[in-house]
């Protein structure tokens, strides 16, 4: 069942040259279809009545996997060049990134 909502060969044509990519017929009709049933999907959604819905950033309660940041003691210089590769007056030694 095609949804009410019909996007357009031209349209699909035009989202795939926007997004630079290279669609056969098929797939551009196929891509049509599609994109009318989501944009139908969305008209269903916008009829349901939320205004006793409490607004939210997140669906779940979201909760920080990282540790907390401390400051501490930083690290002695010639410690951490111990392990460079290669390091010259004191800094770390590495290939160009830009020519000149």
């Amino acid at each position: 069942m095609l949804s009410s909502i019909n996007i357009s060969t031209e349209e699909v044509q035009k989202i795939a040259q926007l997004s630079r990519i290279g669609m056969t017929e098929e797939e551009i009709e196929g891509f049509r279809y599609q994109l009318s049933l989501i944009l139908e999907n969305f008209r269903v959604l916008e009829n349901i009545d939320t205004s006793d819905t409490e607004p939210t950033g997140h669906s779940s309660s979201v909760s920080s996997v990282m540790r907390e940041d401390v400051a501490g003691n930083p690290s002695d210089h010639e410690d951490i060049l111990a392990n460079a590769p290669q390091k010259e007056n004191g800094f770390f030694r590495v290939k160009a990134v830009l020519e000149q």
